[in-house]
């Protein structure tokens, strides 16, 4: 029989910074790809993905790479970084993950990919920073929804749920995952893939093999590296996020706030309908290939920032 081939695209979510194994880093992706078949040597796994990613760098750098490998599945679950830039543009973003998913599926890949939550209400920010991020975030997982229809992807609902509140799922910067999260992501994946006979063996263990961070290792690394890493990561954004928070008090202040949503909603909606192929009254999401999309709620996920790694294994578990 031959290996299945599976590649992972995105940022450090897919990376797997959080769940620390062998001196690096291991996460979902790998989790999964171990599973994928009864013998889990059978699965040539190969992560892309690359901590701090937007849509612009799997588009441009890993597409490229993932399509030398002719992979059988592929996972692209990418956005968070996209919302934490100055620069942020919804028909962009629309434009880059829509080229993605049409060159891998033309390839004939099967996708994989995931709504996520925003950062601002994982990192516990101020409603009035994290409702632009929030904003964002949701125009994002919006775009992801329609693709995933479009190119009959298997798609996991991981964007909110009680499971966002649970901090045993979490590392300590609160935005990746910890290993228990990893898992648990891993766990729904394979589940999603079960049902569309696209894996065959046993799912990912949930019990983590190391102990979830106390509160106090949490706090301490919010009150001394939290802020540095917000800064880093969204430096360039700090100056608009305030503005846009100034922005945000004073419709709150009208009792205009609804306008804010209703323009986010209505660049989504045009960034899906500039698309090509797209048919009109139809935001986008007409299918360019068969197959039926699937869905599923989330064990966990968040995703954000990291190093740049590229592994090929074979999967021995």
């Amino acid at each position: 029989m031959s290996p299945v081939r599976f590649a992972a695209l995105g940022d450090s979510l897919t990376e797997g910074v959080g769940d620390p194994a062998g001196g690096g880093w291991r996460g979902w992706a790998a989790l999964l790809a171990a599973s994928l078949t009864e013998d889990a040597g059978n699965v040539r796994f190969t992560n892309l993905a690359v901590s701090g990613a937007q849509t612009r760098d799997v588009l441009e750098r890993q597409t490229p790479a993932a399509l030398e490998l002719r992979p059988d599945l592929v996972s692209v679950v990418v956005g968070v970084n996209d919302t934490l830039r100055r620069s942020f543009d919804i028909h962009a973003v629309a434009v880059h993950l829509d080229r993605v998913c049409a060159t891998l599926t033309g390839q004939g890949a099967t996708l994989l990919t995931a709504c996520l939550p925003d950062p601002g209400t994982m990192l516990g920010l101020p409603g009035a920073l994290a409702r632009p991020l929030a904003r964002r975030q949701r125009a994002v997982n919006t775009v992801v929804h329609a693709l995933s229809e479009r190119y009959g992807a298997v798609h996991l609902h991981a964007a909110d749920g009680d499971w966002t509140t649970d901090r045993t799922l979490w590392s300590v910067d609160r935005l990746h995952p910890g290993e228990r999260g990893h898992r648990q992501l891993a766990i729904r994946f394979h589940t999603l893939l079960t049902e569309v006979g696209r894996a065959t063996g046993e799912p990912p263990s949930p019990e983590p093999e190391f102990p979830v961070p106390s509160r106090t290792a949490s706090l301490w690394w919010l009150a001394t590296a939290g802020t540095g890493w917000v800064v880093r990561r969204c430096g360039d954004l700090l100056p608009q996020l305030l503005r846009l928070a100034a922005d945000e008090l004073g419709h709150r202040a009208r009792g205009t706030s609804a306008r804010l949503d209703l323009h986010a909603s209505a660049a989504v909606a045009a960034a899906l309908a500039d698309l090509p192929g797209s048919t009109p009254g139809h935001a986008g999401t007409q299918r360019r290939r068969t197959g039926r999309n699937r869905t599923g709620a989330p064990g966990t996920a968040c995703a954000a920032a990291g190093r740049s790694v590229a592994r090929t294994t074979a999967t021995t578990g």
